[in-house]
């Protein structure tokens, strides 16, 4: 029985209708000054993000402890929030070592936004980053 109401819920979804609520924020995204780009996936059922291209002269840029910038997760534990489409986790300062609560959404295709704040999102910063479709070389060097 339990089978047959499933597959009448199947039927009944409009075509081209996603269980999945996060497309619109998956896959890869340049920040605002063009000197980073992060890869949003799946971290079981939540979201993370990791820094996979980065634009630097010399030797690759360390975090606080010492460890290298690229491949680090500094999106980490996005949830789905009440509000549709919006994602609510933490970002990572690799500078200071702090973690900021974050919302990220995406407002129109191939942007965006992300709200990192302290506390309440009254006191935080949006920002604006674009889908990114380039190259990145390696040791997640971003080209010139």
């Amino acid at each position: 029985m339990r089978g047959l109401v499933l597959i009448a819920l199947l039927l009944a979804m409009p075509v081209g209708a996603s269980a999945d609520p996060a497309p619109g924020v998956l896959g890869r995204w340049m920040t605002p000054g063009r000197d980073g780009v992060f890869q949003i996936g799946r971290c079981g059922a939540m979201l993370c993000g990791w820094l996979v291209g980065m634009r630097y002269h010399g030797s690759m840029p360390l975090d606080v402890y010492h460890r290298p910038q690229c491949g680090l997760m500094l999106l980490s534990g996005f949830r789905p929030g009440d509000e549709d489409g919006r994602w609510h986790g933490s970002i990572l300062d690799p500078d200071s070592g702090r973690s900021y609560q974050a919302t990220i959404w995406s407002a129109a295709p191939d942007v965006l936004k992300l709200r990192g704040y302290l506390l309440l999102p009254i006191l935080g910063q949006t920002q604006e980053w674009h889908r990114y479709g380039g190259a990145i070389g390696p040791a997640c060097r971003l080209p010139q």
